[in-house]
């Protein structure tokens, strides 16, 4: 080897600056002349250079221990001290054997591997016994300690280490037992945990004397989210369950490391069936073409120039180009199972995979472009495959590889780049070129865990906030049972998702919202393959989660819904107001009258289709705020009609029928008040109802068990609570409210419609008369519906103090706010302060109490809106005071309504309703001050 001027200076420089008056050795000359690394492990221990020149040791591969004692008498800080101390002595020694002596690449290699075994396996050692100290050990049933398994992955379980290589481990133990013999029995769990906490520091911490290695754990089950140490058993359920093909790719060089023990054939005989697949697996040709794909990518966004391990035709196309073969035949031919990519090369030969020629040119591709990489780590102990830059080491690979000028360095390394990618094309092919590269990237995202292109797409607080959101749904999925079969569809859904999402936000809720649909649909994979193969399904998801925290919180609730999302055209069209009715009659004739389980079902999954119909128009603005309330009231009064309808039916087959009653004519009836019985309800609103009858009380039911008809109104009553407030995996139908019956939550559950007229003229608080402006029938025969339309208009033209009214609508109103209001000077809240919706109510209701008995057809109506029409009408308020309260109260409702899609609270900046509340205000003052 001859260096360069320069080089040759710098070695001679070197050598006399740590070994002045000693007589010149030129392989140390040239040691320090082409390694930073070894210049500085010289400085630091200078007598290396007498035993790197002592030819006996040179030439042994023999393995030493690092501990010449007891490693149970080593303490921490000399345990850490001697594994690197024995690192920097051995790593100095290959340096030498590759940069002066010329030794054989794959020599080299190996030597490292053995070296790294030793190290582990001593560390583990040390690690164990330190934790026995205070736990005692996990024994197996003849009284021998347990141990821990290592699985050396990559090129430490090949025997091809890297000279400057992040090691990947993944560890186990046999079975789950308690310690014995410490101050306190743990769990082996536990005390494996310890185990591997303490190893992985021993090699991974960084002290005054260096890292022995950089542990990468990345591999083992569940990723990072997953527990540092498994049983056998869960590593198996794992693998069998969960496993994809990547993992399968990685387990073909798991290697166990240290000290065969009895515990070894049985790991690898539970791993042989998910890494060799007893038939001919060819399906893994596209896997690997994609895992190419994606490193393909990372280069390419990265600039990673002159990279001989990810580039074209580099280190990592040779080894896909063998484990492709390895994969595909592995289970039917032993002698591919092997970590080694050499011996697994010669076999394949052998087997008439490969043409001899291929594979030679294979083998001397990789064993040149791994003299490189090795060449590359030695300068200076980094770990790079990237050919340099700078002049130093550009020399220095020109003095290794006997050239003249480094371009001759660049057209050698390319010559065997491309035989390499030659054959990669023919056995593995070529990775699709994409017309969208973001796809690519968001491949990378969810498959890699390479967030770099969110960084580019996005500002620092949203890439920080999407790669938290994508990192904590991907360690749940990791945890989560979804089969293999599952976990392919996700891989394939992921970034599709991410991609639409992208195009149409970058608002972090959005991809919150859709993750959270997709968790509850993971271990479902018929919706993942829907989501997947049907992607204007898809996209609208992403587009109504985009518009309403609401809708994707219903969505991910009852992923059932899912299925609305196929067709738009329906998705985003709500039925008419009148066919509610007619819809749900027709969905109740598939379903057997007496399966009250599935009944229960059937309406809350019709309640829940239709909200979601109602929301998406909502959403997207084709229906308006008063349409939207129309709606939703409209599907609660056809709901509550077909409850009644399955209670009834349930109650007649027990009890037969209360006299004088038939289907058409059932004597019950239902009052709704407030939200309902103003045609206003909201997505989440209750119902608040009334149960009446028309019973006498001395009549009885006709069937063999005769009760009187009272109690059977009354258990009618009781099992449509039931109906409505049990909740089933589709949840809760509405929460009934029946706190407004009279008497409160003291009266009976259900009364005859006289006693509610009684109770209504007689006992019946101002309050209560407030409500029943807001009250109407949702549900009754002719003569039920009148006779309510009766009491309701003469309680409510009561003649009234109306001075003594004014106090009392105005305590009560007073009351609610100061328990209810949530606002302050920054915001105001919608219903409760000053100038708000309740304020707009109770003057609609004063209105009504004060001068209906003067003006019957204040009764007419149970809206507001309505009221204040007819008010003006009439003359009780001036035609631009009505206006300004409906406007007011449309503005409230529309930004409650807002507020309830985005699942916020109803708070919204003072100054935006500054002129509505003075409006309002100035209402109140004149009518009720």
């Amino acid at each position: 080897m001859k260096l360069s001027p320069s080089l040759l200076k710098l070695g001679q420089l070197r050598f006399e600056t740590l070994y002045s008056g000693q007589q010149v050795d030129d392989r140390i000359v040239a040691l320090l002349a082409l390694s930073d690394f070894a210049f500085n492990v010289l400085s630091s221990q200078p007598n290396l250079k007498s035993w790197l020149l002592d030819t006996e040791q040179l030439n042994s591969r023999d393995i030493l221990p690092v501990f010449d004692n007891d490693v149970a008498l080593v303490d921490e800080r000399e345990c850490f001290s001697r594994l690197r101390q024995y690192r920097q002595q051995y790593w100095l020694k290959v340096a030498f054997l590759d940069l002066v002596n010329r030794n054989e690449i794959a020599d080299s290699i190996a030597y490292i591997s053995k070296l790294s075994d030793q190290l582990i396996h001593d560390a583990y050692l040390w690690a164990y016994e330190q934790v026995a100290k205070s736990c005692g050990k996990p024994l197996d049933k003849l009284g021998n300690p347990l141990p821990m398994l290592i699985l050396g992955m990559g090129k430490l379980g090949g025997c091809e280490l890297n000279y400057s290589s992040d090691i990947d481990l993944i560890f186990s133990y046999p079975y789950q037992t308690d310690t014995q013999g410490g101050r306190k029995a743990v769990e082996a769990s536990v005390f494996y945990n310890k185990v591997a906490q303490k190893l992985i520091a021993a090699l991974n911490q960084v002290t005054p004397d260096g890292q022995v290695f950089r542990v990468d754990m990345r591999l083992r089950p569940f990723g990072d989210s997953g527990p540092l140490v498994m049983s056998f058993t869960a590593i198996e359920e794992y693998y069998q369950e969960q496993g994809r093909d990547w993992e399968r790719y990685a387990m073909l060089k798991a290697r166990l490391i240290g000290q065969e023990n009895q515990y070894w054939s049985e790991f690898y005989s539970l791993l042989k069936p998910f890494v060799y697949r007893r038939y001919i697996d060819f399906s893994v040709i596209e896997s690997l073409r994609k895992m190419k794909s994606l490193i393909a990518q990372e280069v390419r966004r990265k600039g990673l120039v002159d990279n001989i391990k990810l580039g074209s035709g580099g280190i990592r196309e040779v080894e896909f180009v063998v484990q492709a073969f390895q994969m595909i035949r592995g289970g039917r031919e032993a002698g591919l199972q092997t970590q080694s990519l050499l011996t697994a090369l010669a076999q394949l030969v052998s087997l008439g995979e490969v043409d001899s020629q291929h594979a030679k040119q294979l083998e001397d591709a990789y064993l040149f472009l791994r003299k490189i990489e090795q060449y590359l780590q030695i300068f200076d102990n980094a770990q790079t495959q990237t050919l340099p830059s700078d002049e130093l080491n550009q020399q220095r690979l020109c003095a290794l590889l006997f050239v003249d000028d480094y371009q001759q360095v660049r057209t050698l390394i390319a010559q065997q780049m491309a035989n390499v990618h030659q054959e990669f094309r023919l056995v593995v092919g070529e990775e699709k070129e994409q017309d969208n590269p973001q796809l690519i990237a968001f491949e990378s995202v969810w498959e890699q865990g390479d967030f770099e292109s969110l960084k580019l797409a996005w500002s620092e607080d949203d890439y920080q906030l999407w790669q938290s959101q994508l990192m904590t749904f991907k360690d749940q999925m990791n945890k989560k049972r979804i089969g293999s079969r599952g976990r392919d569809i996700m891989d394939k859904l992921l970034p599709v998702m991410l991609q639409h999402i992208t195009a149409q936000t970058s608002e972090v809720n959005v991809l919150k919202l859709t993750l959270a649909v997709i968790e509850q649909v993971a271990s479902r994979t018929a919706y993942l393959e829907l989501l997947y193969e049907n992607q204007g399904a898809l996209k609208q998801l992403i587009k109504l989660c985009s518009h309403s925290q609401w809708i994707g919180e219903h969505i991910a609730r009852y992923p059932i819904l899912l299925d609305e999302l196929i067709d738009p055209a329906i998705l985003y069209r709500p039925l008419s107001l009148g066919a509610y009715q007619r819809e749900i009659h027709h969905y109740f004739l598939r379903i057997e009258p007496d399966d009250l389980e599935l009944q229960m079902e059937a309406l809350r999954q019709f309640k829940q289709t239709h909200q979601l119909r109602i929301a998406a128009a909502d959403a997207t603005h084709v229906i308006d705020i008063m349409k939207v309330s129309d709606h939703l009231t409209a599907l609660a009064e056809a709901i509550v009609e077909q409850s009644v309808q399955i209670a009834w039916q349930q109650m007649v087959a027990r009890f037969g029928y209360p006299q004088g009653t038939d289907e058409q004519n059932k004597g019950f009836a239902v009052i709704a008040y407030g939200k309902a019985g103003g045609f206003e309800l909201g997505y989440d609103s209750d119902l608040d109802l009334v149960f009446v009858h028309n019973s006498d009380a001395t009549s009885v039911t006709t069937g063999p068990k005769q009760i009187d008809s009272r109690q059977f109104y009354l258990k009618l009553a009781q099992r449509l609570m039931h109906l409505f407030n049990t909740r089933t995996s589709s949840g809760m139908l509405y929460e009934l409210d029946p706190r407004l019956r009279p008497e409160g939550a003291s009266g009976l559950l259900a009364i005859n419609i006289d006693t509610f007229g009684l109770y209504q003229n007689e006992q019946a608080w101002t309050w209560e008369h407030q409500a029943l402006v807001r009250a109407r029938m949702i549900y009754g025969q002719v003569s039920l519906q009148q006779r309510f339309a009766d009491i309701r208009h003469q309680v409510l033209s009561l003649n009234r103090d109306v001075d003594e009214l004014k106090v009392q609508v105005r305590e009560m109103r007073e009351k609610m706010r100061v328990h209810l209001a949530k606002g302050d000077q920054q915001f105001f809240d919608l219903k409760q302060d000053v100038g708000g919706m309740a304020d707009i109510e109770f003057i609609a209701q004063f209105c009504v109490l004060a001068n209906a008995h003067q003006l019957a057809e204040m009764t007419t109506w149970s809206d507001n809106i309505r009221i204040f029409t007819v008010a003006s009408e009439l003359g009780i308020m001036e035609q631009q005071q009505a206006t300004q309260l409906i406007a007011a109260y449309c503005f409230y409702r529309e930004q409650y309504h807002v507020l309830s899609l985005r699942q916020e609270s109803k708070l919204i900046l003072t100054e935006a309703v500054t002129e509505h509340r003075k409006h309002v205000s100035a209402v109140w003052q004149q009518l009720l001050l």
